[in-house]
């Protein structure tokens, strides 16, 4: 499969104070990652900024302005969302780098998948608020812009252990974008439970699949093979995008998951699977989370192997292994999914 990267060194340029677990250090394993893919011939490419038009598609103009008021200052938007005198450009660059991958895979042939290594991160950033380290919605923003180039059906699969309220919002009475996330429950941003399906139109397009904390691989590998893959296969969309986030690994200072860092990889491997089966394998990865910086390298590295391989399956040895959390997580949401997806 042809994978291309887009990255920026200029991610080291949003700064947030001392002991900020959202630290420039991130970006620097994601830049090693990125020169290990170049060295083997891989394709890494510069992002554009987005527009102010490709933003306000999910944000409300306020936002924007508020965001940009904080330009060249550092300012606390709230006690854990901060601003460095360039964050306003570097959001937009994130952005930007998500439609970016979103134009490179809608512009190549079939196989193409893209994947932006960006910080800050997006997920949690509302049509009108910013939050939990995100300023503007960068798979959103990536999601809304496919559907603005004429698609008639987009999903977004988000595994970062934080539910993606933003995300989730910007969709909620939309059929036209499936959302998916699995995340621990209850947690941070108090959102995800398994009866917010969605409303109007959009109901049954908003999946949630709560985990408990301390959930493993096994736990993860049989919700995504019993709810999320079947109803990704059935909403048959055109093009998927992934909000991966690492922090499910098991040694993340911000949850109590219990991941190995190859759960990301084989994840990963089984939405390009899916990808291949309904859209061409057109798929566009967006990082999140993920904080503690060998964690987020393995997992991170796993999860370009997946990518780069044209396997298009993930290693399910997992599957048979006792999974409780993802039982009890299934039980809570199929009387919720049963009326508007055959699982």
């Amino acid at each position: 499969m042809a994978l291309t990267l887009f990255t920026s060194q200029r991610f080291a340029d949003h700064l947030t104070p001392p002991g900020h677990p959202e630290r420039v250090e991130r970006h620097a394993v994601m830049q090693v990652l990125a020169s290990e893919f170049r060295q083997r011939g891989g394709d890494v490419r510069e992002p554009r900024a987005a527009s102010d038009d490709e933003i306000v598609r999910v944000h409300d103009p306020d936002l924007l302005t508020l965001i940009g008021e904080t330009a060249g200052r550092a300012v606390a938007l709230d006690p854990d969302t901060f601003t460095s005198p360039d964050t306003y450009d570097v959001a937009r660059l994130a952005a930007g780098a998500a439609i970016s991958a979103v134009d490179h895979v809608l512009d190549g042939g079939p196989g193409t998948r893209a994947m932006a290594l960006v910080r800050p991160p997006g997920h949690h950033a509302e049509r009108n608020r910013a939050m939990g380290f995100c300023f503007f919605n960068n798979v959103a923003i990536g999601a809304a812009h496919a559907r603005a180039r004429g698609l008639a059906r987009v999903a977004v699969v988000d595994y970062d252990v934080h539910h993606g309220n933003g995300t989730q919002w910007s969709f909620y009475g939309d059929p036209s974008v499936l959302y998916v996330s699995s995340h621990q429950f209850p947690y941070y941003p108090g959102t995800g439970a398994a009866d917010e399906i969605g409303t109007g139109a959009g109901e049954g397009f908003n999946v949630n699949l709560p985990l408990a904390a301390g959930a493993t691989d096994a736990d993860y590998e049989r919700v995504y093979s019993t709810i999320a893959g079947p109803i990704l296969r059935a909403y048959n969309p055109e093009l998927i995008l992934v909000s991966a986030g690492f922090d499910a690994y098991k040694d993340d200072p911000l949850a109590a998951m219990r991941l190995e860092a190859g759960c990301f990889g084989r994840l990963t491997a089984a939405i390009a699977s899916i990808a291949n089966g309904c859209c061409g394998g057109r798929l566009v990865v967006v990082t999140e989370g993920g904080y503690d910086l060998k964690g987020l390298a393995d997992s991170l590295r796993a999860t370009i192997h997946a990518l780069e391989d044209e396997t298009p399956a993930g290693n399910d040895s997992h599957l048979a292994e006792p999974a409780p959390r993802a039982d009890a997580t299934i039980a809570a949401v199929m009387p919720y999914l049963v009326k508007y997806w055959t699982i």
